[in-house]
Formats: structure tokens, sequence, C-alpha cells
């Protein structure tokens, strides 16, 4: 059976030990990993199956929205296997999902403690090899005065950076906190505007996509109930006035991005398995976040099973 484009080019750029910026082909492979909150635990078991491959050599660049800019940092580090058990640890997501907290007028989902305190102290990020990577590492997030799709990557240049840039990708309103400052603007969730990031690597040059994904492709979420249309334009009017549109139209850019995807012979899409279980958006059980890292490894198993051959023919 002739083996996927993707498959066929991370083979082939393993075989010839070929590194970023230093290529023998025209082609820019970029990972694209969808967002979701506590569903991107399914995506922490995919990143963790292309690390025990040893994939990243073969990668240009990797897009994150969201939680998935989390998963992605952790591949451009090359940490995963020793930062995953974050994703199910109840120490970690009882820290950052705290619905005492938001009683008290905080946060309910604090990724400030996620930063500065998990990613230091728990399971500590390398941020350091991120910024030093040939691999290029692009959060995304959303402006929160125009409403559009932001790479954040022009914006890092230090350890503060990174560390804001992963702040501003996972913001998200109303349960978040306010809006994340980087560059002189403003930012909140990437999944506002671009849930999955590979409408901004292809009009960076990606020819080839491997999309991890959070969610079947075919899922449509339940639309906004009238309260909570209420609740987020509210916010959006005190905080983020440019993104209000960008949330209303999300589904629109979510079908017109997956057309795309579904059409392109160049994109391998990978995501959990239709028994997986649903997880919410601030989801915390140890047992379903334990299970959906080990099935979204399962998935990408399945998925990248033939680079585990010598050589792709």
């Amino acid at each position: 059976m002739t083996p996927h484009p993707v498959l066929a080019l991370i083979a082939d750029r393993l075989a010839s030990a070929s590194r970023p910026g230093a290529r023998e082909d025209d082609a820019r492979l970029a990972v694209v990993l969808e967002g979701g909150s506590s569903r991107a635990a399914y995506g922490g078991g995919m990143v963790e199956a292309l690390e025990s491959r040893g994939v990243l050599p073969a990668v240009d660049a990797v897009y994150g929205s969201s939680a998935g800019a989390l998963n992605g940092a952790w591949l451009v580090c090359e940490r995963v296997a020793a930062g995953v058990h974050g994703w199910w640890e109840p120490v970690v997501t009882n820290g950052v999902i705290d619905v005492r907290r938001a009683l008290r007028g905080g946060a309910l989902v604090d990724t400030d403690h996620l930063v500065d305190h998990v990613y230091e102290r728990i399971t500590p990020m390398g941020y350091a090899e991120i910024l030093a990577s040939d691999v290029e590492f692009h959060p995304l997030a959303t402006d929160a005065m125009t409403g559009e799709s932001t790479d954040l990557a022009p914006f890092v240049s230090s350890k503060g950076d990174l560390q804001a840039a992963l702040r501003a990708t996972t913001r998200m309103p109303v349960l978040g906190g306010p809006p994340v400052s980087l560059g002189g603007r403003t930012f909140i969730d990437a999944g506002i505007a671009e849930s999955v990031p590979a409408l901004t690597a292809w009009a960076q040059g990606a020819t080839h996509l491997l999309v991890l994904r959070t969610t079947s492709p075919d899922h449509v979420r339940r639309p906004a109930g009238r309260l909570e249309r209420g609740v987020v334009a509210r916010w959006m009017t005190r905080h983020a006035p440019g993104a209000a549109a960008a949330w209303l139209r999300r589904e629109e850019t979510k079908a017109e991005a997956e057309r795309l995807l579904a059409g392109d012979r160049h994109t391998l899409q990978i995501a959990p398995p239709a028994h997986g279980p649903r997880i919410s958006r601030v989801g915390r059980s140890e047992a379903t976040l334990r299970t959906a890292v080990r099935l979204g490894r399962a998935a990408a198993d399945e998925v990248l099973a033939p680079l585990d051959q010598e050589r792709i023919a």
C-alpha cells in the first residue's frame, strides 16, 4: 500500500538524518495541535507517541492553539515523557481548575498558576530548550481588539515572553481572567479565532501537515445558549470587544478549516477514537484524563506504526 505522503516525508527525513534548516527536500512539515482545554489530554498522548519515535528532527514547525500549544511546547522541548502525567495528576488539575477560587472572584481556569508554578516546580517546562530549538514553535492566540488569529512567535525572544505566550493562548473568556498583554497588544484564547491552526501553518508555507486532534473532525459543538451568549457578550464588551464577532462565527470558521483539511492529500489527521470519553473544557477526573492520554497515545501509535519500520518503501 502506498504510504501517506506525510509518513513518507517523515521516514525519508529520519533515514537521511536531515535537520530543520538543512533539508534535502523542498517540503515544510508542520505539526498542528488542536486545543480544547481538558480535552487536550488526548493530544498529550499523541505527542508522547511522536516523542517516543524521535520524530521531532523531521519537523520544521509546531503550531498550537490553546492547550494544544501546551502540548506543542512539551514536544519541542522534548520533555513529553517527563511531563505527560501532569494531564491527570490531581495536584496539577485541582490547582489549575478550582471552583472555590472562582467563587471567591478568581479564575476558574488559572493558567497563570499552570505557567508560573506547575511548569516551574511540578512538571518543569524546558523553556530554554524551546527558545534554542531549530524547530519553530508557533503558539497562537486571538487578538482581543481585532478578533484575528495571531501567531505569537514574533513576540517571543525570552523565557518571560514565552511564558506570556502560553498564558495568552490559553486565556479562556470569562473562566480564565483578563486578556494577556504581549508585544503591546492583548490576547485571549486561540480557540476563539482558530481552534485548529492549520490556516496559519499553510499561510506560512507549510506543505505537509500532521494534525493532532482533540475532537473528531466531524464533531459539531452544541450551540451556545442564551445565558452563555449573554455572559460571554458582557465579558467581551469589557475585555475583548474586537473578538466578539470571532466568537460568534467560530463554528463557521471551524467548518471551513475542516473542509480544507479533508481535501488536502498532504494532511494527515490523528483523532481520538469514537469510543473515547467525552471531556468538558474544565474536566478534571483523574481516571478520565488518564484514559484520554492512553487513548490518544494508542490512536497515534496506530497511525504512526509504519515509522517503526526501518524505512517506508
